[in-house]
């Protein structure tokens, strides 16, 4: 059940569209996934799940981290990654890893690129990589206190620096 917020006073936003996609190849813990799922809700963001998958759909703790928001997901699962590539009409892909040289805050975004993460403890694999080598990103930490983010506070940071990227440029 989704609640009225008397507080609550709706920004004025021009949202992309196409809408930005965020790619989560092979995720592995159900509440990472909701706290996505609830995000690309709120900023109408397409979520593309890459199998195999750490758990189920159906899986409590995934369905409690995104609350009452599932309707509002455009959630689509895919067998592998061309498949996701294929059926969105091969999308300008952006990968996260800690190994990219460039910063998240240095790429103008557009409407409809996709923002591909990897599982939380794998990451990206080499292969998929080294099909985008120009394309990977990173989020800016400070190495000698952690080695990365959480996986939905990156793809949080990813979703809005790109829609405040494609905002600033559209004029």
């Amino acid at each position: 059940m989704k609640h009225s917020h008397a507080r609550r006073s709706p920004l004025v936003f021009r949202w992309p569209d196409p809408p930005l996609r965020v790619v989560l190849v092979e995720p592995e813990i159900p509440p990472n996934t909701g706290n996505i799922a609830r995000t690309c809700a709120a900023t109408g963001t397409h979520l593309h799940l890459i199998e195999p998958l750490g758990f189920k759909i159906t899986d409590a703790k995934l369905k409690r981290a995104g609350l009452d928001y599932w309707d509002s997901v455009a959630l689509a699962p895919h067998p592998d990654f061309d498949d996701f590539l294929n059926s969105a009409n091969n999308p300008r892909c952006w990968l996260f890893t800690t190994g990219a040289a460039q910063s998240v805050f240095d790429v103008e975004f557009q409407p409809g690129d996709a923002l591909v993460f990897g599982s939380e403890t794998r990451g990206l694999s080499n292969e998929l990589l080294a099909r985008f080598p120009k394309q990977h990103l990173c989020i800016p930490i400070r190495t000698d206190h952690v080695r990365s983010l959480n996986l939905s506070t990156a793809a949080g940071i990813a979703i809005y620096q790109a829609l405040h990227s494609i905002a600033i440029h559209a004029g």
